[in-house]
């Protein structure tokens, strides 16, 4: 049985250098763990309207859907982030009808513009938040950074790549600025390097 935790929707933000995608972050509710997910600027949309109650004129693919769930006296009981892989998440959408209960696979960004219609927990499997999740530091608590800092070789860093303690760092940085999508770059850069041979 999965070990699962329930997030909620921080917020929605974009950078200029995600060609169009914005950076979905859920956060852990009891913990304090974050979870950016790099989702389309449709999906985002769609997600955005329901949070600010904007109804559209006409309905939207997600509201279809929760109209027709409607009609046929469907219920979606809880959205989960349930597996990662290559750097791509995959969920799930937990429906239940008179009774019966069926999981039915989803991008996560469909999956949560569709818990936002049916005002549905959404859950991160525990793995995935160990993997992919941003732990946000309470300033001045984390003085290690700078030690490691000082005894890495000195040269020039612009030649060089990264290496794992300064992308680590540049993490945080991000983290404290709340640049989400640049956190979920470094995370996957971070990711990579780990599990290069």
């Amino acid at each position: 049985m999965m070990n699962k935790l329930q997030v909620d929707i921080l917020g929605l933000s974009t950078s200029p250098h995600t060609n169009g995608a914005y950076a979905l972050i859920l956060y852990e509710v009891e913990g304090k763990r974050k979870l950016p997910i790099i989702i389309g600027g449709f999906e985002a949309q769609a997600i955005a309207l329901k949070l600010e109650n904007i109804k559209p004129p006409r309905p939207f693919t997600h509201d279809l859907f929760k109209n027709i769930a409607d009609t046929y006296q469907l219920r979606v009981v809880e959205v989960v982030i349930d597996e990662l892989h290559n750097e791509t998440f995959y969920a799930k959408v937990i429906c239940d009808q008179g009774g019966e209960v069926r999981e039915i696979d989803a991008r996560p960004s469909d999956a949560i513009a569709i818990a936002v219609r049916f005002e549905a927990p959404i859950f991160v499997s525990e793995d995935i938040l160990n993997e992919a999740g941003i732990r946000e530091e309470e300033k001045g608590e984390d003085e290690e950074p700078a030690a490691a800092e000082s005894q890495s070789a000195p040269g020039p860093a612009s030649e060089a790549p990264l290496s794992l303690d300064d992308l680590q760092k540049k993490l945080e940085e991000a983290i404290n600025n709340e640049e989400y999508e640049e956190a979920a770059r470094l995370r996957d850069e971070i990711s990579r390097l780990k599990t290069k041979p």
